[in-house]
């Protein structure tokens, strides 16, 4: 039975010879009033620094890179595919929430598979 007080999300993170890596990690969630008639809700926070931006492409297909700041990306529509340097590809859809951290070394490939267009949140980490 799924754990339903915590979101699993996938963290990309810097390794110590200059590439990048996948670790599986969790936002615990508990439950709070967001407002008043309504019942509790599972939350969890997402600390951010610089507000939010909304990103949209229509298809991409980057070289590798690490990201200039550490930030959260919480899928809204499309698929990406993620490669870290030792090869390993994985995919995200609506739903996911990744946490990039690889902000040094070499960085990561990223790519828009399937139907665009390709939607997100990019919430910046507070720093």
């Amino acid at each position: 039975m799924p754990d339903n007080r915590a979101k699993p999300h996938t963290r990309i993170v810097a390794t110590d010879d200059g590439g990048s890596t996948f670790e599986d990690s969790r936002l615990d969630l508990a439950a709070q009033h967001v407002a008043s008639g309504t019942p509790p809700m599972l939350v969890a926070g997402v600390p951010s620094s610089d507000g939010v931006m909304f990103l949209r492409s229509l298809g991409f297909s980057s070289e590798p890179h690490p990201v200039p700041r550490e930030q959260w990306l919480l899928m809204l529509r499309g698929t990406i595919e993620v490669e870290v340097t030792d090869g390993s590809r994985r995919q995200f859809t609506p739903g996911d929430v990744i946490h990039v951290a690889d902000t040094t070394g070499r960085g990561h490939v990223s790519t828009a598979i399937g139907e665009p267009p390709f939607e997100c949140l990019l919430i910046p980490v507070a720093g």
